[in-house]
């Protein structure tokens, strides 16, 4: 084939296509040019490979469909409304779909918690293996208040150790095992270490310096743990989907849940580095740690039920995820 007589033939619409491709505005009659040329010179790219591949002519045509068919197509740019729906209505209603889970979970955490503690504030034999009575008294004199060092680097290593047990729980939830182990192990260290303080009579310091930021702390593992927990339920019972697409919906909204929660627990982190350990009364870091809290369930409890409502589950919508199948149920 002659390079250049087949140049010299179709530049003229190559030329055009190039034009519309830059035009800001495009009328209907335009549009339908554009659309018209773009099969026209895709048909001359084949041509071109298949007979005479020509590396200069080949990235001039390939650079000038890929030009027009972002044109035709529109390139997807992310926009604020996007950004904004997905925080105010995608992830509450993620947060939301898990709430019942999330009371379970609280609920279970709680009875552990208790009783370990006060196995361990009664009975010598519990109080013994918490260690020796020497490191006992260390720990609750001295270790346990200073570990609440108020700096901007406390907060963001605070914000790190909890995001990465949230992140464990979110990881490995499809096991079912996983989460369990780790609220448990969770569950228990917080029930013994009160127990310890209890034993020494710092009960009372001990809620104190829990209370600002642990509420929402605690909050924000718990719900990771329901979280990890129903996407392993979705797998055991899927309902009327297929196993496997029960498995990617409820894994997708997961990952959605793990965004909110990175949220939650930056602030908790941000109390606990600078409230939790400040010269601040007790009673102000408490109501600080309960407004904190407040405003986490009021952001799950309020914009979540108004997403669920509209038909959100926290899942990529049908262009980003794939369609699903219809099935019967």
């Amino acid at each position: 084939m002659d390079l250049d007589a087949f140049t010299s033939v179709h530049s003229a619409a190559w030329d055009r296509l190039a034009v519309l491709t830059r035009r800001r505005r495009l009328d209907g009659a335009e549009a339908d040019e554009l659309v018209r040329l773009y099969q026209e010179v895709a048909t001359h790219l084949s041509t071109v490979r298949s007979a005479a591949p020509d590396p200069v002519l080949v990235t001039r045509l390939s650079d000038l469909l890929t030009r027009a068919r972002s044109r035709i197509s529109g390139a997807h740019e992310p926009a604020w409304a996007d950004v904004v729906r997905y925080a105010a209505v995608t992830v509450p209603a993620a947060l939301y779909r898990v709430r019942w889970w999330t009371l379970g979970v609280v609920l279970a955490c709680l009875v552990v918690g208790v009783v370990v503690g006060w196995r361990v504030a009664t009975v010598p034999e519990a109080l013994a293996a918490m260690g020796t009575p020497a490191a006992r008294e260390q720990y609750v004199n001295e270790a346990f208040a200073s570990y609440y060092d108020p700096q901007a680097s406390f907060a963001a290593m605070v914000w790190t150790n909890n995001a990465w047990i949230s992140a464990l729980l979110v990881a490995f939830g499809v096991t079912g095992v996983a989460p369990v182990y780790i609220l448990w192990q969770n569950a228990v260290s917080i029930g013994a270490t009160g127990g310890m303080m209890a034993a020494y009579g710092e009960l009372d310091t001990f809620l104190q310096l829990i209370a600002p930021h642990g509420q929402l702390e605690l909050t924000a593992v718990f719900v990771a743990g329901a979280a990890g927990l129903k996407t392993f339920w979705a797998m055991v019972d899927p309902g009327p989907r297929k196993r496997s697409a029960a498995l990617a919906q409820e894994g997708r909204a997961l990952v959605t849940c793990a965004v909110g929660l990175a949220g939650a627990l930056a602030l908790s982190g941000l109390v606990e580095g600078f409230v939790t350990g400040s010269d601040l009364p007790w009673w102000l870091k408490i109501v600080i740690g309960s407004v904190a809290l407040a405003l986490f369930w009021a952001y799950v409890l309020v914009l979540g039920r108004r997403g669920v409502e509209a038909g959100e589950t926290g899942d990529l919508d049908v262009d980003r995820a794939g369609a699903v199948q219809p099935t019967a149920g």
